[in-house]
């Protein structure tokens, strides 16, 4: 038998180091939104974010200061992808099962948008952005499998969530427009009797991709611990 959608809204869990005051003023600007603005269309404005995103830092490899537009697509991206949620819920116009897949659905699309477009400026090799991308999925898969397992929507890892990532490149993006000592920094090392070249935001990339690792190796064995708790084997009679 199939079965039915919950209509039951996941419980979110937000902890990061901007919760407070991102979510004043998100309410802030709830209250202040036109009534021909709706949800549907932060939604879209916030996957027209992730293409200016994409489309500064491939033009980028013209012009650094193509960064600065990068800035702007995660500015908008953040205020139509954040605001859409508290939007329906300010009017209490709330849709948990179209709601909840379209927002899943759209943070995918952003993501890749984003990661590729890292991947296709100057500053980041391109395997690297893929495999980034590649690892974020995994963990918002994750999400999304507890969400509709443990009613948990979980935003944050280690106090850092989607705000603070992308506060995170806006303040890369401006070092590497202003700073051309980073920005043409390289390591070099022999890797496989090849040379293999790192620039800063590689190395950036690496970081952030091992800590994501990690995070994601523990979440799935508490969740495993968890669910083998609430789902125990069943002995042979």
């Amino acid at each position: 038998m199939e079965k039915q959608p919950t209509t039951e809204q996941s419980v979110r869990i937000q902890t990061s180091v901007l919760n407070g005051v991102e979510k004043k003023a998100l309410v802030w600007l709830a209250e202040r939104q036109p009534k021909w603005v709706d949800s549907d269309m932060l939604t879209f404005i916030g996957f027209i974010g992730a293409v200016v995103i994409a489309a500064g830092y491939i033009l980028s490899n013209y012009n650094v200061h193509f960064l600065w537009l990068a800035s702007l697509g995660f500015v908008i991206n953040w205020y139509g992808d954040s605001l859409d949620g508290t939007l329906a819920r300010h009017r209490k116009q709330q849709r948990p099962i179209y709601g909840f897949y379209l927002d899943h659905t759209m943070d995918a699309i952003n993501e890749a948008f984003m990661f590729m477009g890292v991947g296709l400026s100057p500053f980041m090799k391109f395997d690297l952005a893929c495999v980034l991308l590649v690892v974020y999925l995994m963990l918002t898969l994750n999400v999304s499998m507890n969400a509709h397992l443990k009613g948990e929507f979980r935003l944050t890892y280690a106090k850092l969530g989607p705000t603070e990532f992308r506060l995170i490149c806006i303040i890369a993006n401006a070092l590497l427009a202003l700073a051309k000592p980073l920005r043409t920094w390289k390591l070099e090392f022999t890797w496989f009797s090849s040379t293999l070249e790192l620039h800063i935001l590689d190395l950036i990339g690496i970081v952030i991709l091992l800590a994501l690792i990690l995070i994601y190796i523990i979440t799935i064995l508490q969740d495993a611990r968890y669910y083998a708790k609430i789902d125990p084997k069943h002995k042979n009679e």
